[in-house]
């Protein structure tokens, strides 16, 4: 657990994904999009992966990736992020921590 919100606090947002999710690279392209470049980290390609996606599990998200902090508070997976995005509510959201400035 300390891995994981100390990871999800080094930027405004945090990305958890896998490098061959499609809901993940549709999440990641979704902020590169917007002008947000979040940090992301590939749960297949680093150490200790598979602990941290255990953690997401236990954190509630399920799907385990892509998961998605904003402003080190756990959002939510791609159905939340879609939705936050469609209601107009993302925007405002990354902009008040800082992510984005326009």
């Amino acid at each position: 657990m300390e891995r994981v919100t100390k990871l999800a606090s080094e930027k405004s947002v945090v990305i958890f994904s896998k490098s061959s999710c499609c809901m993940s690279h549709t999440i990641k392209t979704l902020f590169y999009d917007l002008g947000v470049y979040p940090a992301v980290h590939e749960l297949d390609e680093i150490p200790g992966g598979c602990e941290i996606e255990q953690t997401l599990l236990r954190l509630g998200c399920n799907p385990s990736v892509p998961a998605v902090f904003i402003g080190g508070e756990l959002v939510g997976g791609a159905n939340k992020i879609m939705s936050l995005h469609l209601n107009r509510s993302l925007i405002p959201m990354l902009r008040q921590v800082g992510a984005l400035w326009v």
